[in-house]
């Protein structure tokens, strides 16, 4: 089977019976996704790392019962979403989020604007984004995971709901709750009528 073709389940049962090309393929496909998303929940490049790597060992150590009833995609985030919730539950209290100022000190740069914009749009957007990736960091849990997969990830919500192992209608639910929460927060942005 060419590894670059085959579909994810295609992957994941040569994976079951032994195939370390079709496992190299599925991390080749899902690792930057995953710690995309496992970054956005903990906000941490080296534990976000740490974690998809975890996820990784996880889905190899459990190729043997693995059977292909669902989209992988969904099995995998719900592994990584175990995994994210288990290690914010563990490490709430000593959690430090990196702050846009601490980034700077780090030296990691943000893309360059477009030269042609002027510098105070610039500074709107900026200021606007972190505002957003704020109040997204503060929703509850299960809400900030539904929109970090459905709005950053593009998973759907039949997706979503295998992954955090909960209906479409509490995925629906969580997505509407989340949505007034950010309305919430985001009024201030909102130009006044």
């Amino acid at each position: 089977m060419l590894a670059a073709v085959a579909s994810d389940i295609e992957l994941m049962v040569g994976v079951k019976a032994g195939d370390d090309a079709c496992f190299a393929e599925l991390l080749n496909r899902y690792r930057d996704p995953i710690v995309r998303y496992l970054y956005r929940m903990v906000q941490n490049r080296e534990i976000a790392e740490e974690l998809a790597q975890e996820v990784f060992v996880r889905i190899y150590l459990s190729r043997a019962r693995y059977e292909p009833t669902a989209k992988f995609s969904g099995w995998i985030y719900r592994i990584a979403t175990n995994l994210v919730f288990n290690w914010i539950r563990n490490h709430r209290r000593e959690r430090g989020q990196d702050s846009v100022d601490a980034l700077a000190a780090r030296g990691v740069r943000r893309p360059l604007a477009d030269p042609r914009s002027r510098i105070d749009e610039t500074l709107l957007g900026e200021v606007m984004r972190t505002e957003v990736r704020r109040a997204i960091a503060a929703l509850p849990e299960r809400q900030r995971v539904v929109v970090l997969l459905h709005k950053y990830d593009e998973l759907g919500y039949d997706q979503i709901a295998r992954s955090l192992g909960c209906s479409v209608q509490a995925v629906k639910s969580l997505m509407f709750r989340a949505h007034e929460n950010l309305r919430t927060q985001l009024a201030h942005l909102a130009p006044e009528a």
